[in-house]
């Protein structure tokens, strides 16, 4: 059976890459080959750029109303393929069927929210802020923008960058996962289909060298990377050498905050899903569990319901949680997982030999949870992204705070608690960018910006939102006064009226 070759996309059409070197996409749970991903020469990657630094010239022109009705055209056909698109998220990735619509779902709330464009990126005018003086501001593209995205979440990571980049006037060149691409090739097919002209997105393809190329690049103005700390570090400062701005989303260590006083059952399902969903490969995922006081002696719930959660490909609808996306990443949480045992974390669960029936290759862990872990283990220490989940015991509200301020990540928290003031000190007092109350899983609507601080972002604004909008575009200041003609029976000033 031949196995599909990824091509890239440029000036609105697929074309085959002439690189010598390729990779391999691997469907997780089988192992089967799946596809061929090239790793784009450099002159790939420049005929992209120069590409969509032309279209740029006429696109930045488009009125601000075909440019939404392209984005509602795109939220429809989005819409329409979303079982296509799971499809090929569970393919390549491994998250379950229900996993991958939701994660669709996601992304196409950003395409919705470009499609108010039309008022998302207004101006402000002040009418004689002197005498006969109007002050006003235009939001205007900065040229071409560029994205590089990680594994995880195939759709909706590059819904964070392109369709608001796009729909300000901007062009874009798009560098996808080589892990997981076939999803993301088919949401850059339904953007063209919607009315994206030729040349307005762009897609390459490759590692290392294909990303630094893009940061180094000085036709590159913008560029939104969401992936490890380690990469967004690098890039980040190659794109400040290179004198364009940057949003960096990166590392998380996650922690849930289990007040006594909480909804037993809701707390802790919402826990397990956080944490075990997707096996745990979510930048957003609850990793640590915070138990305060009497809760405890909840642990005992916690295991017996991690044991339940059943481990299985993505496409059985009624696995809890599939297979991790590649056997390098299989090999690292289990390392991970026998340095928490030799460090002194109790193993309550033990997902290191799980077998799925049917699958013996598959690159499945099942749900792992550690009791007594500290903040010295290198389970703790460490971005696990599997499905292990780290238990804490404090005593009060105030040492929970203080253990999740210390960490150096400052991605997401939770807290379940069914006290309104316990939970107001809890978003006053932690210093985290996103906060759940009662939600596993705080990533916000897509009309608000995702944010993060500490080490966990990079760049004063964040995809989506208002913040999304004013990294894409750049403000322009308009100071005007007008004068009486003198003559305007002459000249240039012949066809005024002044009634």
């Amino acid at each position: 059976m031949s196995v599909r070759e990824i091509p890239m996309y440029i000036n609105g059409q697929p074309v085959p890459s002439q690189s010598q070197e390729w990779r391999d996409v691997i469907n997780p749970a089988t192992q089967e080959v799946v596809a061929r991903v090239p790793f784009c020469t450099a002159d790939e990657v420049e005929r992209a750029i120069s590409n969509a630094k032309e279209a740029f010239k006429e696109w930045r022109k488009v009125p601000l109303g075909k440019r939404m009705r392209i984005m509602l055209k795109l939220q429809a056909l989005i819409r329409d393929n979303t079982a296509e698109l799971a499809a090929l998220i569970t393919e390549e990735h491994g998250k379950t069927l229900p996993d991958a619509e939701g994660e669709v779902g996601r992304g196409l709330e950003v395409v919705e929210h470009a499609c108010s464009i039309t008022s998302l990126q207004l101006g402000e005018l002040a009418e004689n802020a002197a005498n006969e003086v109007d002050v006003y501001t235009m939001h205007q593209p900065l040229g071409v923008g560029a994205g590089i995205t990680a594994f995880n979440f195939p759709i909706m990571l590059p819904c964070f960058m392109f369709p608001l980049a796009i729909a300000t006037g901007n062009t874009f060149v798009l560098k996808p996962s080589e892990q997981d691409p076939s999803s993301t090739m088919r949401l850059v097919e339904l953007a063209h289909e919607a009315g994206i002209p030729p040349g307005v997105l762009n897609v390459v393809h490759g590692g290392p060298d294909v990303a630094n190329q893009i940061a180094d690049h000085q036709d590159i103005k913008a560029l939104s990377f969401i992936g490890s700390t380690h990469v967004g570090s690098l890039l980040y400062n190659r794109a400040a050498a290179a004198g364009k701005r940057m949003q960096a989303m990166m590392g998380a260590k996650n922690h849930c905050v289990v007040m006594p006083d909480a909804n037993r059952s809701q707390a802790i399902n919402n826990l397990l899903g956080s944490a075990f969903g997707a096996a745990g490969q979510r930048c957003m995922a609850n990793s640590v569990v915070v138990l305060v006081g009497e809760a405890r002696e909840w642990l005992s719930d916690i295991v017996e319901a991690a044991r339940a959660m059943k481990v299985g490909p993505g496409t059985q609808l009624d696995a809890d949680l599939g297979p991790l996306v590649s056997p390098a990443a299989r090999d690292r949480v289990l390392r991970l997982i026998d340095a928490g045992e030799k460090e002194g974390a109790k193993l309550m669960v033990d997902g290191r030999n799980v077998q799925v029936d049917g699958y013996p290759n598959g690159n499945f862990v099942g749900p792992t949870l550690f009791s007594d872990v500290t903040a010295d283990m290198t389970i703790y220490r460490e971005e696990i992204f599997g499905p292990v989940l780290c238990v804490v015991s404090v005593e009060t509200l105030d040492e929970a705070i203080e253990f999740i301020n210390a960490n150096p990540n400052g991605n997401g928290t939770s807290i379940f608690t069914n006290s309104g003031w316990i939970a107001r000190r809890f978003e006053t007092d932690i210093d985290v960018g996103q906060i759940g109350i009662n939600v596993p899983i705080p990533v916000p609507v897509a009309y608000f910006s995702f944010t993060g601080s500490r080490a966990s972002k990079l760049g004063d604004l964040g995809p989506n939102g208002k913040q999304a909008i004013a990294f894409w575009t750049q403000t322009k200041t308009v100071t005007a006064r007008w004068f009486e003609p003198e003559n305007v029976s002459s000249g240039i000033n012949s066809t005024i009226s002044l009634g």
